[in-house]
């Protein structure tokens, strides 16, 4: 058995993009059956596509890329909680979730991940993602990283100034958005999460990956 889960949502033509973001297009440019020495594709997409990474750029003016993120954030011993019920995900939703003192790095699993079993799948609006509180209450207890199951850290009707992304980007926490946790049992996990490499970009996609840890 894998000690390894998949939490990343695959990328093809049929995968949901925010609204006014690029579509996905994956098409086969270069084919062996017509004559090519080898298969080539050519993928189109924005940089928040599917599960991936939010570098400060994406929200503060001239502020540092995916590239010069520190990836130590992004590696390491995690806790995996699941928040149930409908709306926006307040200080008072995490304080009650037991989220373990010595926690660096928090996914939060909710119905939003359901969603990603859907055929077809489509845009959600009413996504469960952190307010302004929450992201504050994030930053009290010194987390380095936080993961959320769909494609923004703050709900789709934000608040003025959209808070949620200042707040936890200017205090250099890890986002992850777009996490697939629909068979991810609560718990304590070793996080991978590996954003490409692409230079003075606000954001990238990442596979993430949870191991399971020994008993």
């Amino acid at each position: 058995m894998s000690r390894l889960i998949d939490i990343s949502l695959p990328v093809s033509n049929a995968l949901p993009t925010w609204p006014g973001d690029p579509a996905v297009s994956l098409e086969r440019e270069g084919k062996i059956e017509e004559g090519s020495v080898a298969n080539v594709s050519r993928l189109n997409a924005g940089v928040h596509t599917g599960t991936h990474v939010d570098a400060p750029l994406h929200f503060i003016p001239n502020d540092i890329g995916v590239d010069q993120l520190d990836l130590d954030k992004f590696v390491g011993l995690c806790q995996v909680i699941e928040l149930a019920g409908e709306g926006r995900i307040t200080a008072a939703d995490l304080e009650g979730a037991s989220v373990a003192a010595d926690t660096e790095r928090l996914l939060i699993k909710t119905r939003n991940s359901a969603w990603w079993q859907e055929q077809p799948l489509r845009f959600h609006t009413e996504f469960r993602a952190l307010d302004s509180t929450a992201a504050r209450w994030v930053v009290t207890r010194g987390l380095k990283l936080v993961g959320v199951d769909y494609l923004s850290v703050e709900p789709f009707e934000a608040e003025e100034n959209h808070p949620t992304h200042g707040i936890l980007l200017g205090a250099r926490v890890g986002v992850i958005e777009g996490l697939d946790l629909h068979a991810v049992t609560p718990g304590r996990y070793r996080l991978i999460c590996l954003p490409l490499k692409l230079v003075g970009s606000d954001g990238a996609p990442a596979r993430t990956v949870l191991e399971v840890l020994e008993d």
